[in-house]
């Protein structure tokens, strides 16, 4: 049985070159292949263990999955670098289709911010509905579109990947995934606005506005001290 069969057809395999390259340049070639088999391997483990979270058809299957990749692969990393050196690498490999994107949208733009908050309210009911039939999955709240401020706010009460990170003792690990959500909102001329995630507090909670929304110009991003990008009230 080939591992894209074991694992159900869910293994991100988009990522393989990519990875496989970066360990290559890191490690050299050997070495590379060696975390690369042993990656897989303990994807596999891992997989054996998740919930169901409906599979392809779930509406955050390539975070869930593409996550699960991230926590197979940083514990075999044989110099164990800091979160922080990584952070550049794993947030390019999952948000480039927000760096696409932003050479034709721009969420300084009204209309950009309708739509965009359109997607998150389609989301979220669809995120609502799911997870009556997969529990373990996202939980996804909505408020309305601020139409007049430009302002789309939702919060994540339930995060599979930060429920895997805490049971699996890969805390130190999950702030590769969160924080790429800034990266991701910025290439679209956005700025998140995000106080705490599932991983560093009880929700992950976004506000998201154009950068160059006044809002955007009282916060200021920090890491905290789990290595999480925080937004933070600047001192008047």
């Amino acid at each position: 049985m080939s591992f894209e069969q074991i694992t159900k057809g869910l293994y991100p395999q988009k990522y393989n070159v990519k990875i496989q390259n970066w360990l290559r340049e890191r490690y050299g070639k050997e070495t590379a292949e060696d975390i690369w088999n042993r990656t897989k391997q303990s994807y596999v483990e891992y997989m054996k263990d998740l919930p169901d979270y409906g599979g392809k058809k779930g509406g955050h299957a390539a975070a869930i999955y593409g996550g699960l990749l991230i926590f197979s692969l940083y514990p075999l990393l044989p110099d164990q670098p800091p979160i922080s050196e990584l952070q550049d690498f794993v947030q390019t490999l999952f948000m480039g289709p927000f760096t696409a994107l932003g050479k034709v949208f721009d969420l300084n733009r009204s209309a950009d911010m309708r739509l965009i908050d359109a997607v998150f309210q389609a989301t979220g009911r669809k995120d609502r509905k799911s997870i009556l039939k997969y529990p373990a999955g996202f939980m996804n709240i909505n408020e309305p579109y601020d139409k007049e401020n430009r302002i789309s706010r939702y919060r994540f009460t339930q995060c599979p990947n930060a429920a895997f990170a805490a049971k699996h003792g890969l805390n130190h690990v999950l702030p590769l995934l969160c924080n790429s959500d800034y990266f991701g909102i910025r290439e679209i001329h956005g700025q998140l606005i995000r106080c705490s995630t599932c991983g560093n507090g009880s929700q992950c909670d976004y506000c998201v506005v154009g950068s160059r929304h006044p809002l955007a110009q009282q916060y200021e991003t920090v890491t905290d001290e789990g290595g999480f990008l925080v937004s933070r009230r600047k001192e008047q």
